[in-house]
């Protein structure tokens, strides 16, 4: 299932997210993607990636993702969003992680729009 519409693309991953479904969130990625998962520590390669991802679901908490803005110029577009994972977490702590994101994303025919650049904490 290829995202066709820039906007759609982080309201791709929350769905796939909550859904708990890791090949799909990949599946969202180019090949050479840089995930941030913590603000100033990016993650390259897919095994690298795979378990930052992991390490997020395994919270089994859901994602809230609001697009704020895109910016799209050809088959390279910026998406801006905010987000909020909150609640109990598995060892029984309160949980609340929240940022915008700063997304840089690319589209083919084959592909749809997938992240090139993840950063969830785009403006820290």
């Amino acid at each position: 299932m290829t995202v066709t519409a820039l906007d759609q693309l982080n309201l791709a991953f929350a769905d796939r997210f909550n859904a708990r479904d890791l090949e799909g969130l990949m599946a969202l990625n180019t090949e050479d993607v840089v995930f941030v998962p913590a603000p100033g520590t990016p993650v390259t390669g897919q095994d690298a990636v795979r378990g930052a991802l992991e390490q997020f679901l395994g919270l089994n908490l859901p994602i809230t993702m609001t697009v704020r803005h895109v910016f799209q110029t050809g088959s390279t577009g910026l998406a801006i969003a905010d987000w909020t994972i909150s609640g109990t977490g598995p060892d029984g702590s309160e949980i609340h992680l929240a940022g915008t994101t700063a997304d840089v994303a690319v589209h083919d025919e084959r592909h749809g729009w997938r992240y090139v650049i993840d950063n969830p904490f785009g403006t820290a």
